[in-house]
């Protein structure tokens, strides 16, 4: 009798601890579907809308968190959602918490290079790019942290090396407008003319319109001319 009771608690402590597994398992899904409904809206421009999103996805991590602090996924989900609303000071916190648990969550480790730019500190910024792209020179968010690092440079007037940064970025995503103009722009700023020739059309292809990029062209062809 006493082992069959055993043997009863045990199950039924399993089964406490799977069904516990699956709520946090789902709260974890909760708050991602969240915070990409409230990313897919803050495209469209509908901010408010978009908040209210991104406010439920910090709610059901923190409470996921308060019940499991160890869970990477939450502080991930809830970093991205914080930085989305622009709560760097609170991404920096949550992300150090984070971190303390495993160093190694390069998720974590980019958004807090991206807080860390926005607040102006570009030193920090800068060590956690790096960090980032040695580990992940191909990751998902390369390109992005190539990108921040250009424009770490750029602010810093060390052109050549926001050169390296930016040509980098456009290499892993060669589409986005912005990144070529940038580089264009450095390129320009060293004496690079036929380099930043070359950047600002590319520019200018996937934006025809691009007004800045259609200045510097104009610029770097009186210049190399």
């Amino acid at each position: 009798m006493n082992a069959s009771r055993c043997i009863f608690c045990a199950l039924l402590s399993l089964s406490a601890w799977s069904l516990s597994a699956q709520t946090g398992e789902a709260l974890r899904a909760d708050a991602l579907r969240n915070y990409r409904i409230g990313r897919d809206l803050e495209a469209r421009n509908k901010i408010d809308e978009a908040n209210a999103y991104y406010n439920e996805a910090v709610r059901i991590c923190t409470e996921e968190l308060s019940r499991n602090p160890v869970n990477m996924d939450s502080y991930t989900v809830l970093t991205w959602s914080l930085q989305r609303q622009g709560k760097y000071g609170d991404v920096i916190s949550w992300g150090d918490r984070g971190l303390r648990i495993n160093p190694g969550d390069y998720r974590i480790v980019e958004t807090m290079g991206e807080a860390y730019f926005y607040l102006d500190n570009y030193s920090s910024s800068l060590r956690f790019f790096q960090r980032y792209v040695n580990a992940l020179p191909q990751g998902e968010r390369a390109p992005t942290a190539y990108f921040f690092i250009g424009e770490i440079y750029r602010l810093q007037r060390k052109f050549r090396h926001a050169d390296i940064a930016y040509t980098t970025a456009v290499r892993l995503e060669p589409n986005i407008a912005l990144w070529w103009f940038r580089l264009g722009s450095v390129r320009e700023a060293s004496g690079e003319f036929t380099p930043a020739i070359e950047a600002y059309e590319r520019a200018l292809k996937l934006s025809p319109n691009y007004r800045d990029a259609a200045d510097g062209l104009s610029r770097s062809r009186r210049a190399s001319a």
